[in-house]
């Protein structure tokens, strides 16, 4: 694996050095949100605008509280129906996915309410659960896996619990379900189309033999993709399937050699759990040259940019300058190294 000046793993003064710097950025973002707060009121903003403002950071606040002590856990955002009932194939569907992900030690993030999210609780069982509750006049209690759980969020607003729902998870799996089902998937292939998420498998999983998600995808296809509104490569972000193996499959595939992704100013970095051959990052190079602005994909160590996440400093790295446009290639280059086996050598 090749290093370079800037690639070294910090030592422990520079990690104490790292430390500090981090105490002071973090007491300067604090110092931000205190000054436009006051800018509100030198605004003359309304007391309605205000309480939306207030409610937000209140929640989010609490949120992050929540979630902080599983930020290192793998979890699965599941979305589906309220309404979906115990003995329809969608609801066992959803109760085999829970238990298969919990099996592999994975956590399941629901919206903590009935149907196709309590399932995806029961099949987790409690300790692998947490929920993300919307405050609603009908319809929305918690289920009985999740009710009373420390893992449990209770939020107003449906912007806030979307973000969290997207934050913190690693994989997406749609069930059949409404407009907020069909609403949270879109919303998920847009932050990755557009790159306001990192890459993660996304899932929309049929019951058996059913064909809710396989409309939807054909639908994509004549309309979006004939239409010229998608490109070719946009279809390499999602996956539809009825079946809850190849589901499995396709999130834990995706973490086979690739671990995560991070930007260090203009340069894209991919964490891998195992590094490339010479050969493999030739074969890369020569693939994927179109979606690289200058230079080259590079194998490093940690850059040094990466010193607050000292946790990661084992893992190699692919370095490049991505050109931030062409994303469905980039789940391609991704899938590709997680087909590639590791070197021999």
């Amino acid at each position: 694996m090749s290093s370079n000046e800037n690639s070294s793993s910090p030592s422990s003064d520079s990690s104490q050095e790292t430390s500090a710097s981090r105490t002071l950025r973090t007491a300067d973002l604090i110092r931000t949100i205190k000054d436009y707060a006051e800018k509100l009121r030198e605004d003359g903003s309304t007391r309605g605008d205000l309480k939306i403002l207030s409610r937000t950071l209140r929640e989010l606040r609490y949120a992050f509280k929540v979630f902080a002590p599983y930020r290192h856990r793998r979890k699965v955002t599941i979305f589906g129906s309220a309404r979906t009932k115990p003995d329809a194939p969608a609801y066992q569907q959803a109760v085999d996915l829970g238990r298969a992900m919990a099996e592999q030690d994975w956590m399941v993030i629901t919206g903590a309410g009935d149907g196709i999210m309590g399932a995806g609780h029961e099949g987790a069982g409690r300790a692998h659960s947490m929920g993300l509750n919307i405050m609603l006049p009908f319809e929305q209690s918690a289920n009985a896996v999740i009710d009373g759980d420390p893992k449990l969020v209770h939020m107003k607003y449906f912007f806030t619990r979307k973000l969290m729902f997207v934050k913190e998870c690693d994989a997406v799996v749609c069930l059949p379900g409404g407009f907020g089902t069909i609403d949270e998937g879109l919303e998920v292939l847009t932050l990755l189309q557009t790159g306001k998420h990192d890459m993660v498998p996304v899932i929309f999983l049929d019951a058996p033999g059913g064909t809710y998600w396989e409309s939807l995808n054909q639908f994509i296809n004549e309309q979006l993709l004939q239409g010229g509104m998608i490109s070719p490569e946009d279809l390499q972000l999602y996956k539809v399937t009825d079946s809850c193996e190849e589901t499995l499959e396709e999130i834990l595939g995706f973490y086979k050699r690739y671990h995560s992704m991070r930007y260090v100013r203009e340069e894209l970095v991919l964490r891998l759990n195992d590094p490339l051959s010479d050969e493999q990052l030739d074969t890369i190079n020569t693939q994927f040259s179109s979606i690289v602005v200058e230079g080259v994909i590079r194998q490093t160590s940690p850059l040094r940019a990466e010193r607050d996440e000292p946790e990661l400093d084992d893992k190699p790295r692919l370095v490049f300058q991505f050109n931030r446009r062409n994303l469905g290639r980039l789940r391609q280059l991704i899938d590709v190294l997680n087909s590639t086996m590791p070197s021999e050598s």
